[in-house]
């Protein structure tokens, strides 16, 4: 069949789309609290844009404590359990693989322990957080770090559109199923994002958790950040240690594997204007590190931080009675795997 004259100008207009919307995003959009971080001023913590994760914890040392992170292996992950097994602290690193796990754990100077933990699915979380239950610590912090964003094309998993499973549910059943080793003043740290306020007009579609009835990677992504930030918010409310806290953090845009799926012209771009508008990952793992071990948070509670400081979320981060649902609605969906 003969190809069409136009055909090579159809493909440049929909990648030129695609470039632009990709730049619109990065330079002009109010979801990218890391643009220019550099020139952004320090909030009323003391940090901002520009601050690392050694940075917000020099001087400390966590020799005493005990953390977990998901998604340990690249990119915040891998700075997060860097800087606090710098700082002295045990540090419980999960990945999708054993190997991944160990690979990190090798690596790393201080006390790190590796895990497998593949988020997708619920036999390798359970088993995961029965590995943390053997080793028998009191957990200061955990974070939940992994994630995926905007799948080109619909994937899903249980049945489930896979961005809502693995950011989501995977965390609600791994961080829920761990709050009997949450210290007694122990911390939850969800990394959501300042995408949550991309997500669908109706904020979750219950009705469509699938993404049968409609998919649009860039919402399904924004969904599945504002669960992290109403599961924080939820939990926060029913911790079962008065001093335990539950809050969420947008770590700001960094050009990290996170974007591994997205299209390779978006992704040679983001590495493209990543050093002038894009936060480092040493500075994007700063507001997670934070949050989790800065002793001036010390009971602070359903709260959403970006840059070190706390900022409101959208009006669907603070629907409580969003939340509400949301968490009854993963429960279900928890409990129907037995």
């Amino acid at each position: 069949m003969a190809r069409s004259p136009t055909a090579g100008l159809i493909q440049l207009s929909s990648c030129s789309r695609m470039l632009y919307s990709f730049f619109h995003s990065i330079v002009i959009s109010k979801y990218v609290m890391g643009f220019l971080p550099s020139m952004q001023r320090s909030g009323p913590s003391g940090y901002g844009a520009s601050t690392t994760a050694e940075q917000v914890t020099v001087g400390f040392d966590l020799s005493a404590r005990t953390y977990l992170v998901t998604g340990c292996n690249s990119g915040l992950g891998k700075e997060t359990v860097r800087v606090l097994a710098l700082r002295g602290a045990r540090v419980l690193a999960l990945a999708r693989t054993l190997e991944k796990a160990k690979q990190v754990s090798e690596r790393m100077p201080g006390n790190v322990v590796p895990i497998c933990c593949e988020l997708s699915e619920p036999r390798s979380i359970r088993a995961a957080i029965q590995e943390v239950k053997r080793l028998n610590v009191d957990l200061d912090a955990v974070i939940a770090n992994a994630g995926i964003m905007a799948l080109p094309t619909l994937e899903q998993k249980n049945g489930y559109e896979l961005q809502f499973f693995v950011n989501h549910v995977g965390h609600f059943l791994l961080v829920t199923g761990l709050l009997e080793q949450l210290a007694a003043d122990g911390r939850v740290v969800m990394l959501a994002s300042a995408a949550h306020e991309m997500t669908y007009r109706e904020g979750v579609q219950f009705d469509n958790l699938s993404g049968e009835k409609g998919y649009s990677p860039w919402k399904a992504y924004g969904q599945s950040k504002l669960c992290n930030l109403l599961f924080a918010r939820h939990l926060a409310t029913c911790l079962p240690v008065a001093g335990q806290s539950a809050n969420a953090v947008h770590p700001g845009v960094i050009a990290t594997s996170l974007m591994r799926n997205m299209n390779p012209l978006i992704t040679v771009a983001s590495r493209l204007v990543s050093p002038i508008f894009m936060k480092t990952v040493a500075q994007g793992a700063a507001t997670q590190v934070f949050v989790a071990s800065h002793p001036s948070l010390a009971g602070v509670n359903e709260k959403y931080f970006s840059d070190c400081n706390e900022k409101k979320s959208s009006r669907y981060g603070r629907d409580s009675a969003l939340a509400a649902t949301l968490w009854e609605k993963t429960h279900g969906i928890i409990e129907a795997f037995g």
